[in-house]
């Protein structure tokens, strides 16, 4: 009985193996074809960038000290001419007063040589009357005139010592100007350096203290554009981009200008493409990251197919007979169903949106089944479930 039944076994075993066999030498192979539809088609280059404020300004300061006050903080509106911060002005003010205190001597130099200049006139008239009376020798004359045309002179240095401490009390009281940062623009604080008691030292560089952005209902992106794509990007195309902070929303803007000027990073060449939105709803904000899609071509109601139809090669013994031996047709092509059998159609194609390509011209036509794809119960050379790399017997 036992043998019997292991008998049966064998020979079920036995079957199954030979109706897979079988199954897989008669199999015909099956393909996943695809309609050409007519629609539209956007090509676009993708980019990353950064947010930023259209016209930003770093405000400064060109004196040295202690800061006093301080009159905004971040987000802070502010006008032009607004008081930001003070600078402790006690040192100022002692240049002012020392500046005023040497313009006020040097006006009364002036006064002291317009005096001894009197003198000498009066002394040089009455020598010359008493010269030509023979009262007095020439010597004496020829001294009386010196000492005149010496005072005369120091008038000169008087006004000239008068115009360089009116020049040193200006420049004392700029400086005394300056110890008030005020702001030079329309906008809000978007970052404030410093803090009460904290000093600043402008000798060397202009220290920044705020950074104002003028207009935040106005911003632009700074894209970076792989080489490759720099060439399709134009000024006027239309942009769309989303950030992290809003992944549902989806933001419009346009280019509005292509920098020339290449920026290499690890033998990696981009360009800054700039791009300009209106953020009159408050929502992005300064430093951003954006992942921006370029429009750079849009084309309406054209004849398209799939980019998986492009990529479809089939295996060579499923190819028609006069396309059979041979390395494939060169350029792009499409393969359809003709007798059960796949034959290649070239096409000349347009652009593309990554799904789907534009055909220009070929013999297809609206609605025509292309193969996206093949389908086979086994692959032929494909070796069976759990098969290896051969192992060499030791």
């Amino acid at each position: 009985m036992k043998k019997i039944i292991i008998g049966l076994i064998v020979v079920i075993a036995l079957g199954v193996v030979l109706f897979f066999v079988f199954k897989h030498k008669d199999g015909k192979q099956k393909y996943i074809t695809d309609k050409i539809t007519r629609g539209d088609i956007k090509s676009t280059v993708s980019a990353t960038g950064t947010v930023n404020a259209v016209t930003t300004v770093q405000v400064g300061t060109q004196v040295s000290g202690t800061i006093q006050k301080l009159f905004v903080d971040f987000n802070s509106p502010v006008k032009k001419g607004q008081l930001l911060a003070q600078i402790d002005p006690a040192i100022f003010d002692a240049q002012v007063g020392q500046a005023r205190a040497n313009l006020l001597s040097a006006k009364a130099n002036l006064e002291k040589s317009q005096v001894m200049l009197r003198d000498t006139k009066t002394t040089l008239e009455r020598n010359k009357i008493l010269y030509a009376k023979n009262f007095i020798a020439k010597s004496d004359l020829d001294t009386s005139e010196t000492n005149y045309l010496s005072a005369i002179a120091q008038i000169k240095v008087a006004e000239a010592q008068i115009q360089q401490a009116q020049a040193a009390l200006d420049s004392s009281s700029i400086n005394l100007k300056y110890s008030k940062i005020l702001s030079p623009v329309n906008g809000t604080v978007i970052s404030r350096n410093i803090d009460i008691g904290q000093t600043v030292a402008a000798s060397f560089q202009t220290p920044t203290l705020f950074t104002i952005a003028q207009d935040l209902t106005k911003m632009q992106i700074d894209t970076s554009v792989d080489e490759a794509d720099i060439g399709k990007v134009k000024v006027g195309q239309k942009a769309a981009f989303t950030v992290d902070a809003y992944p549902e929303s989806t933001f419009n803007g346009e280019v509005s200008v292509v920098r020339n000027a290449p920026i290499t990073v690890s033998n990696v060449v981009t360009y800054d493409a700039v791009i300009i939105v209106d953020n009159t709803g408050l929502k992005l904000k300064p430093g951003m990251t954006a992942n921006v899609s370029i429009e750079t071509e849009s084309k309406q109601s054209v004849l398209r197919v799939s980019n998986a139809a492009l990529r479809f090669k089939p295996a060579t013994s499923a190819a028609t007979p006069d396309q059979k031996g041979t390395k494939g047709p060169k350029g792009p092509g499409v393969w359809i169903l003709e007798n059960n059998k796949p034959k290649n159609v070239k096409i000349t194609t347009g652009i593309s949106d990554g799904n789907y390509t534009e055909v220009i011209s070929s013999e297809l036509t609206e609605g025509q089944q292309i193969i996206t794809d093949s389908s086979n119960s086994t692959k032929k050379n494909e070796p069976a479930p759990g098969a290896g790399t051969p192992r060499f017997i030791r």
